[in-house]
């Protein structure tokens, strides 16, 4: 089933039906928010945040405008933002490295790459960072970055384009670094 039928489904009351979404779905959102937040646990907690809204508001969503996902990742930015707002005075610097969540078989390279990528994403602006994730990691389309931006296609590239110039710069940096 396509998700316009389950979500007909649901809207009917066959919340059982939701299930099929959450699996569906569960993944990207909750590595959306891994990647936007930087804390595991943060992040299952808005994962299941933005899943509870989205039962609670199922009928106000219009696939006509955008996909589920689309959707998904629009309530999961706004939770993110409002988590990170929430804990912005009391931040430790915690990170959240992407080598949580690959194999021990991974090798170490891949490894670094990934911690000092994220390292250098927690000092973009919001913005840049969430079109850059969207972008570049989950490899959402332009066009739905800007729905769930709620913004225009032609600022999507420019945040896109700045944040890929001073991550190009951070990781440069850090590189040449002895």
């Amino acid at each position: 089933m396509d998700d316009r039928e389950i979500v007909a489904l649901v809207v009917e009351g066959r919340t059982s039906e939701y299930r099929r979404l959450v699996e569906r779905y569960q993944q990207p959102v909750f590595r959306f928010a891994c990647n936007l937040i930087g804390n595991r646990h943060d992040a299952e907690d808005i994962t299941q945040e933005v899943f509870v809204a989205a039962f609670d508001n199922l009928r106000s969503y219009d696939s006509r405008r955008s996909s589920l996902l689309t959707w998904l990742l629009a309530i999961c930015r706004n939770r993110c933002i409002n988590c990170w707002k929430r804990k912005r005075p009391a931040t430790t610097g915690e990170s959240f490295a992407a080598a949580d969540l690959l194999n021990p078989e991974d090798d170490s390279i891949r490894r670094e790459f990934w911690e000092e990528l994220d390292a250098a994403l927690i000092s973009l602006p919001i913005d840049q960072k969430t079109a850059f994730i969207l972008a570049e990691i989950e490899g959402l389309p332009y066009a739905d970055i800007a729905v769930i931006e709620g913004t225009s296609l032609g600022t999507v590239k420019s945040r896109l384009h700045r944040a890929k110039q001073k991550l190009r710069q951070l990781l440069e940096t850090h590189v040449k670094e002895p």
